[in-house]
C-alpha cells in the first residue's frame, strides 16, 4: 500500500513514516502543503493519504474534498490537533474515512489507516459526538473561525481562503448564528469552550 503523508511539521512526518513503513506500507511521498500534496498525488497515485487540517497554504479540509473528487477510492485519514466534534463532522462531510487526534498513540493512527484502506466508503473516529453540542459548522465555516481567531480581517480571510469578502461576511454571520453569539469575540469564546479552537 502506497501512503502519502501531508503535514507541515517535519518531525510529525518523520515519526509517521517510520511507523507506517514498519507496518509494511510504503510511504511514497511527504508533503508540507496542499500544493505539494496535489503534485505528489498526481505523481504517485497513493492508496492512502494522511492529512493535517492546519496547512500553510490552506485548510486540509480543502485537500480532503479535492482528493475525494479526483480519486474516490483513496483512503483518507485526517490527523490533527483539533478534537472538537464539529471538526469530526466536517472531516466526514469533506470525504475523509477516519479522524484521529495527534495525541493518540501511533498504534491508533495505524489502526485508522488500516480501517480507511479496508473500508473506503466508511467513516471512523474515536472522538465522541454528542448532538447537544453540535454547532453544525461547515468545514469552510471552521476555516473562517480559525482565521478570525488569528485576528485576520475579512479581506485578509478572503485572500487566504480564495473567496470574496461578501462570502466571508456570509460565513461570519452563519458562524455567529450557529454558535448563538452576538459578536466575534463571543463566538471565539464559545468556540474555545466547545473545543473548536486549540
Amino acid at each position: 500500500m502506497k501512503v502519502l503523508i501531508v503535514d507541515d511539521h517535519a518531525v510529525v512526518r518523520h515519526g509517521l513514516k517510520i511507523a507506517i513503513q514498519s507496518h509494511g506500507y510504503t510511504v511514497v511521498a511527504e508533503a508540507a502543503s496542499i500544493n505539494e500534496a496535489q503534485a505528489f498525488m498526481a505523481q504517485t497515485n497513493p492508496d492512502a493519504i494522511i492529512v493535517d487540517i492546519n496547512l500553510p497554504d490552506g485548510s486540509g479540509f480543502d485537500l480532503v474534498t479535492w482528493s475525494r473528487r479526483v480519486s474516490p477510492a483513496t483512503a483518507i485519514v485526517v490527523l490533527t490537533l483539533n478534537d472538537g466534534e464539529d471538526y469530526v463532522r466536517a472531516a466526514k462531510s469533506a470525504g475523509a474515512n477516519a479522524y484521529i487526534v495527534k495525541n493518540a498513540p501511533l498504534t491508533d493512527v495505524i489502526a485508522a489507516l488500516d480501517f480507511a484502506i479496508s473500508s473506503p466508503n466508511s467513516f471512523s473516529s474515536k472522538q465522541i459526538c454528542s448532538s447537544e453540542v453540535d454547532s453544525g459548522l461547515s468545514s469552510r465555516e471552521i476555516d473562517v473561525l480559525q482565521s478570525i481567531n488569528l485576528g485576520l480581517s475579512n479581506s485578509a480571510i478572503a485572500t487566504n481562503l480564495y473567496i470574496s469578502v461578501s462570502t466571508v461576511k456570509t460565513h461570519v454571520s452563519s458562524i455567529l448564528r450557529k454558535l448563538d453569539a452576538d459578536n466575534r469575540v463571543q463566538a471565539l469564546s464559545i468556540a474555545r469552550q466547545r473545543g473548536l479552537l486549540v
